[in-house]
């Protein structure tokens, strides 16, 4: 959505994004993973050379201040993790709309006919050269 534009139609796309924002569920940040692993013993079926390996063991991972923590996420519960990721993609693609469409309302009701935004004046426009004028206490004698 553009960041400028009618009003109206603004406030109607806040309205709509806050409605959706209070129905928000369960959420998480992070990457799930699967992975699968060798265990290195001789004869399990997992030495052969086409065998993927015992697995998929799940994992969640996300930074945390700085460092990377690792969750282990179960078997049963990894459909779950995958709806509350994918819930916590919608709350950050919701919250940065919301913000880029209320910017664009605070700045249509801004706009006042026949007044230049001050952005869109130059610095030094005016063409005169400023004075400079001291202060009546810093004036010597």
């Amino acid at each position: 959505m553009a960041r400028t534009g009618d009003p109206e139609q603004l406030k109607r796309r806040r309205d709509e994004i806050r409605d959706e924002l209070a129905r928000v569920g369960d959420l998480r940040p992070g990457s799930l993973v699967g992975r699968y692993r060798r265990c290195g013993k001789p004869n399990c079926h997992c030495a052969r050379e086409e065998a993927g390996g015992h697995g998929p063991s799940w994992s969640l991972t996300r930074g945390v201040g700085g460092r990377t923590v690792t969750r282990i996420i179960p078997p049963d519960a990894v459909a779950r993790t995958r709806d509350q990721i994918a819930e916590y993609q919608r709350l950050r693609r919701l919250t940065g709309e919301l913000v880029e469409v209320s910017e664009g309302l605070c700045e249509a009701l801004l706009v006042v006919p026949g007044v230049v935004p001050r952005e869109a004046t130059k610095k030094g426009a005016s063409g005169r050269p400023s004075t400079r004028r001291s202060s009546p206490s810093s004036k010597r004698s």
